[in-house]
């Protein structure tokens, strides 16, 4: 019979995507501006986080009377979208399939070296009767053990995201805004829990402010950058029953065993041996 291990791994979710983008923007972008307290790192947070978590968690984001600080950058998701024509490297049609056999794309394929020997031996071993003088080279291996890895085929989705970024003067936005230009094409490559994810930064920004109003409220400078993200999904979630990595190996030998009735058969084979009258036992 074939063996197979089931592989428990980490699954690429909607909340992997999400971290991947946010630690994009806090850690690898890290935007810095001046502030009234020297050159600091403008904090990023995550919108979707409940305004009450963030009141008793992030104190340090809002003064006295609870009015956020600035500068400051939020990101959240906006759309969730599965287009038929980015379906990443496998744009064949994979039914979904609950067993074991179904719904998976094999990556990785290697020779089993030990159970390979141990054929290669049995066999040589069988045809030399046991006397390593007698083994014939001539005759290869035929029974050869492949590993094989298989995961679930991955769904390809593609996450809008949007950075809100606002600053109480011109020249932090003016810091911040160059911190978003990746390069020349605007495409970064994001990562989180081994899973990567293409990234494209759209090329308007969105500024805007209120410095131009003379009325009595807060000034502030605002601009948003927006992030397509080819994303995929994977593993089970927790309302899909898809498998889970599996690592199987193939059966090279199959032998079906002879079937015979012990009581009353003949044995016409054993009629030349003395004292044997060809039949098992009769009872």
């Amino acid at each position: 019979m074939p063996s197979e291990e089931i592989i428990p791994y980490i699954p690429s979710t909607l909340e992997t995507i999400d971290t991947a983008v946010y630690n994009f923007v806090n850690d690898v972008l890290n935007p810095h501006t001046t502030t009234s307290d020297g050159r600091k790192k403008a904090p990023v947070i995550w919108l979707g986080t409940e305004r009450a978590y963030q009141i008793k968690n992030n104190k340090e984001l809002r003064d006295k009377v609870g009015k956020l600080r600035l500068p400051l950058l939020t990101v959240t998701r906006t759309s969730v979208s599965r287009e038929d024509a980015f379906r990443g490297s496998y744009q064949s049609y994979y039914p979904a399939d609950t067993t074991q056999e179904g719904g998976r794309v094999a990556i990785t394929r290697i020779i089993k070296q030990d159970k390979t020997r141990n054929f290669a031996n049995a066999a040589e071993n069988k045809r030399s009767k046991g006397d390593p003088t007698r083994r014939d080279r001539e005759f290869p291996n035929k029974k050869i053990v492949y590993e094989t890895i298989l995961i679930p085929k991955p769904t390809y989705v593609t996450c809008m995201f949007e950075v809100h970024i606002r600053t109480e003067y011109q020249q932090q936005m003016n810091d911040i805004i160059p911190a978003m230009i990746v390069d020349q094409k605007n495409v970064a490559l994001i990562s989180h829990d081994g899973y990567e994810y293409e990234t494209f930064i759209q090329d308007d920004y969105n500024l805007s402010s209120n410095a131009a109003n003379l009325g009595s409220d807060e000034r502030m400078f605002t601009a948003k950058v927006t992030f397509k993200v080819l994303g995929y999904l994977t593993g089970d979630g927790t309302n899909l029953t898809e498998p889970t990595i599996v690592r199987k190996q193939n059966a090279v030998d199959v032998v079906i065993s002879r079937e015979r009735v012990i009581v009353g058969e003949k044995r016409p084979w054993a009629k030349n041996i003395p004292g044997d009258d060809g039949k098992y036992r009769e009872f």
